[in-house]
């Protein structure tokens, strides 16, 4: 049986327009709208498109990326070799990013505002910064699994 990793927990959000004829309100509540509580939340913006940023996994937190104004990509792999691309183009959709995913943001237009939810306070001994190191960890939890079954 074959180890399912959190890639699979990836999912694009839509979240409800409100508004009217003075414009619209997108509204994103913790444990509603996003799986978790929000705890944390900050902006990237004025990157260039050739730009890479996250290259990162965590092991605690959670995100939710949400570009309020412009738009991004969004790479996410699994350290087994799958990957997937989402484009952040509209600014009532996110996603969701749970543990143990390793996340680009790129190609940044350049009036995007991307804003990240999380789940945790900044820790940053809980992040992976090397991808050999993310391999490794995934790779052990993933043998770990079959051992206990």
């Amino acid at each position: 049986m074959q180890h399912t990793s959190n890639i699979e927990k990836v999912k694009m959000l839509e979240f409800p327009q409100k508004g009217d004829e003075r414009g619209h309100l997108v509204v994103v509540e913790g444990n509603q709208d996003v799986p978790f509580e929000i705890k944390r939340a900050f902006y990237i913006y004025g990157s260039d498109p050739d730009v890479v940023r996250g290259q990162h996994a965590n092991r605690l937190s959670e995100f939710v990326l949400i570009n309020v104004a412009g738009t991004s990509k969004v790479k996410v792999k699994d350290g087994l070799g799958r990957e997937k691309v989402f484009s952040l183009d509209r600014p009532h959709i996110g996603i969701y990013l749970p543990t143990m995913v390793w996340k680009d943001m790129y190609d940044f237009s350049e009036d995007s505002v991307l804003l990240v939810l999380a789940s945790t306070h900044y820790d940053g001994t809980e992040y992976i910064r090397d991808y050999a190191e993310y391999e490794k960890e995934i790779k052990e939890s993933s043998h770990q699994v079959k051992e206990n079954k």
